[in-house]
């Protein structure tokens, strides 16, 4: 497995005892992040990263480039970023042959964000701008379709409500989502076109899998969403009982993610 990190080069334990090793780990595997990372999607490993930094958590993250090897059992998140349709088809083969353990980690209840065009091939399926149908990894259960050039894309600010919560970014996308049956919507819209413009649905969430089309980046203007991230994978490493609560833990300092996210909500909104 290809390393970004220098200094992370310890070894995984799995199941470490709390009592003997204080510091918690998580790894994160980044996929194709030389391809997938429209509209600042890196942002989303940066907020990821100094949130465990402030509550003295490690964050190992490692890139998956096209014929690298990944460990699902090795890894705690898997986050890929959004790209356009070439990319897409440069990725195609190599992630349709990840298919099946993807999916086994998501059963697993692996934690994962996929945003955009990566939200689009963890479906089922996306046909382009072209017309060329792509089978997807099937993390969720979506199909995605590019209705033609003459059709607007969806661009803009996006606010959508999320449990009791509002999570907001931007939009750029040609193609449009529709879930199935087994997947659910990872937020309603307020304002903005979401996932198609037309049944108020933004994102998908299967298990603890996330799937957007906000960019932005999401994660720092969406604190409450990374944390999510962040408490599930440490509970999934660790257990419930031997893991302190994540509001527990020292907590950052949100103030610029704060103001962030309120001018976010400001200007999606119109006001």
């Amino acid at each position: 497995m290809a390393n970004t990190d220098p200094q992370s080069n310890a070894p995984h334990h799995p199941k470490p005892d709390p009592d003997l090793n204080p510091k918690h780990r998580l790894t994160l595997a980044h996929f194709y992040p030389s391809l997938m990372n429209l509209y600042g999607d890196r942002g989303n490993i940066m907020a990821l990263r100094a949130r465990c930094a402030a509550r003295g958590i490690d964050l190992d993250v490692h890139a998956i480039e096209i014929g690298d090897p990944w460990n699902s059992e090795q890894t705690d998140i898997v986050f890929i970023g959004g790209g356009q349709d070439r990319e897409q088809r440069r990725i195609h083969a190599d992630l349709v042959g990840r298919a099946g353990p993807l999916r086994d980690y998501r059963d697993a209840d692996g934690v994962t964000l996929a945003v955009c065009g990566g939200y689009q091939m963890f479906g089922r399926s996306y046909r382009d701008i072209d017309g060329e149908v792509m089978d997807g990894a099937g993390v969720f259960d979506i199909v995605s379709s590019h209705p033609g050039r003459r059709f607007q894309r969806c661009v803009g600010n996006v606010v959508a409500l999320w449990e009791d919560d509002t999570l907001v970014g931007f939009e750029n996308h040609g193609g449009r989502t529709y879930l199935n049956d087994g997947a659910q919507p990872l937020a309603t819209v307020v304002a903005g076109f979401g996932n198609n413009g037309g049944d108020g649905t933004e994102g998908a969430r299967t298990r603890n899998a996330f799937g957007t089309y906000l960019h932005g980046a999401l994660l720092p203007k969406n604190p409450r969403l990374a944390d999510r991230l962040l408490r599930l994978a440490l509970a999934r490493r660790y257990g419930d009982d031997a893991l302190p609560p994540l509001d527990a833990l020292p907590p950052p300092d949100d103030g610029a993610a704060s103001r962030a996210h309120a001018e976010a909500l400001h200007v999606g909104l119109g006001r």
